[in-house]
């Protein structure tokens, strides 16, 4: 029933069926953060990191309806040229395949059509968290809500700087979401690195990181990690490109490294 609505790229579907490093991406940068032709250069760049630190790219969208993890270039193409392109959410993902219609996915439907085609490492700029109190009630992101329920790696840079960063951490912590911070003993805002709050682990390897994955994923232990690759100096007067690209090339780092535990059966 399921290969009604998802279509997986052939040389992602490769991958992903020989246990081979895979790297989910978001199509949001496609559609929204850049222009045409620089979204395509940049989506092009990115999947090229990835590519050469020895992983597959899968890129993440909804073509006429179709669930589509790992896009081919005209598949990106139309992204990039339809200026009209919604970014769907995860509640959006049925109306949005009964309808036909063509959408870039925010990173909360992302995580959900990498999980439905067993990808478990997703690379994103920052995650949206928690908005500030306002008549006592919290409103939480899908991106956290998703993360909590799915058996996922995500690699980001912080969570968004307009957000509650420490009532994110405290429902992710509720929820048993590991925080992992790479070589850093704190999260930080997008863009900013003041009001910053202590990460539940500093790993300062992918191979380490590598490992802690596997052996949640093998005691089934359910719910996401969250992985925050710091910001550096020169990244805070850039936009989410710079992020995307650093934290790309962590992903396919971390992905690469559990294949070869995975295949060494360690």
């Amino acid at each position: 029933m399921l290969e009604k609505y998802l279509q997986i790229h052939s040389e992602v579907q490769k991958s992903i069926s020989a246990g081979e490093p895979v790297v989910a991406l978001g199509s949001d940068i496609i559609s929204n953060d850049t222009h045409y032709p620089k979204n395509i250069n940049v989506t092009n760049d990115i999947c090229k990191v990835i590519r050469n630190c020895g992983a597959i790219p899968a890129t993440i969208a909804i073509i006429d309806g179709i669930l589509k993890v790992g896009l081919t270039e005209e598949e990106i193409e139309l992204l990039s040229l339809n200026k009209n392109i919604i970014n769907a959410d995860r509640k959006d993902i049925p109306f949005v395949i009964s309808r036909k219609q063509t959408c870039s996915t925010t990173i909360a439907a992302s995580i959900v059509l990498a999980n439905l085609a067993g990808i478990k490492v997703f690379a994103t700029s920052h995650l949206q968290g928690v908005r500030r109190e306002s008549d006592n009630i919290f409103d939480i992101s899908t991106d956290l809500r998703e993360l909590v329920n799915t058996d996922i790696a995500v690699i980001c840079s912080g969570i968004n700087s307009t957000l509650n960063i420490g009532s994110a951490l405290e429902y992710l912590n509720t929820n048993g979401v590991p925080v992992i911070g790479y070589k850093t003993n704190e999260i930080s805002s997008s863009y900013e690195r003041k009001n910053s709050f202590a990460v539940d682990y500093n790993i300062d390897s992918p191979l380490e990181i590598s490992k802690v994955l596997k052996a949640k994923w093998d005691l089934n232990l359910r719910s996401g990690v969250l992985i925050v690759n710091p910001i550096i100096n020169d990244e805070i007067e850039d936009s989410n490109i710079q992020l995307i690209y650093n934290n790309a090339k962590l992903a396919a780092d971390i992905t690469k490294n559990l294949y070869k535990l995975y295949k060494s059966k360690l």
